[in-house]
């Protein structure tokens, strides 16, 4: 189910500065971690995120320069409005990358404007069966987006169609390896259980088979953007309370009054907390070195 989170009111305000300064300097691009947009000879790509930025920058090497849309944590994909210059992309794009699965449907306005560009939807690509649509956490469905973009990119510059296979096989080993070093994880600790604030590593809680134990309740009211049942958040509280869980996943990028105080109970009662984001943090741009901290920190609270 698509959610529609509630950011901190100062994540708002950076989001709203950052737009006005965009509409003032001619958009939001970023490369996401490959070649400036606009470069000669460069085959053009937008993506919807940096997160999908930097896997098109990793399989298209030197040859693509990457307009990422969405490159600031406090921006919300969800309530995300497209500017003029993020049309101009679209419309030179040879190759879009979108997250789908109702996360960014600012995107299909893009789409529409990117005439004959060949358009790639990562959560079809996953297709994980799930309706969770954070699948940039799904590590086999990212390595089905890496062989996508390869095939695609080849067909875009065929001279070039041995560098992203290669590139792809070589991101692609990457991405197993932290699919193994998750299995092995939740393997040396069965029955595992932890709470989340907000379900956004589904998927990789799902690989290490480690249980999200928070109430249904709680999930499906942060899910809706509605207020948590008292009685869900007391279930919730006494999971932490009788340290019936290992670890709190948070989701850094939805900050509410629940959240800083569930964190706390949990710090205050020696439970391990994982930070999770839904874009790059400041200053990556690799996306095996982000999800390697991220399964890094997932491991260090398990422990």
């Amino acid at each position: 189910m698509s959610s529609r989170r509630t950011r901190s009111v100062l994540a708002a305000a950076s989001a709203l500065s950052v737009f006005a300064l965009a509409a003032c300097s001619g958009g939001t691009s970023s490369d996401g971690g490959g070649a400036q947009a606009g470069s000669d000879g460069k085959i053009e790509v937008v993506a919807s995120t940096d997160v999908w930025g930097s896997v098109v920058s990793a399989v298209g090497g030197d040859q693509v320069a990457v307009k990422s849309i969405i490159h600031d944590p406090s921006a919300d994909p969800h309530s995300y409005e497209t500017t003029a210059d993020d049309a101009l992309a679209a419309k030179g794009a040879q190759l879009l990358l979108s997250n789908g699965g109702g996360y960014d449907e600012f995107f299909g306005k893009l789409t529409g404007q990117a005439g004959d560009a060949k358009k790639l939807v990562a959560y079809d690509i996953a297709a994980t069966g799930d309706e969770n649509e954070h699948v940039w956490y799904d590590l086999p469905g990212v390595g089905k987006v890496a062989d996508q973009l390869a095939a695609r990119l080849g067909e875009l510059r065929p001279a070039a169609k041995q560098q992203f296979d290669a590139n792809a096989t070589a991101f692609k080993a990457k991405v197993d390896a932290l699919e193994k070093r998750l299995g092995e994880l939740g393997a040396t600790r069965p029955g595992t259980k932890v709470v989340v604030t907000e379900p956004v590593a589904h998927y990789l809680l799902a690989s290490a088979k480690i249980t999200d134990a928070t109430p249904k309740a709680f999930s499906d009211a942060v899910e809706n953007d509605t207020d948590v049942p008292a009685d869900a958040v007391g279930a919730y509280r006494q999971l932490i309370a009788t340290k019936q869980v290992k670890a709190l996943i948070n989701n850094a990028q939805t900050v509410t009054p629940l959240t800083q105080d569930v964190v706390a109970q949990a710090k205050a009662a020696g439970i391990g907390v994982v930070d999770v984001t839904e874009t790059l943090p400041a200053g990556v741009t690799d996306y095996i070195g982000w999800m390697t901290g991220e399964v890094d920190e997932l491991a260090g609270a398990l422990k």
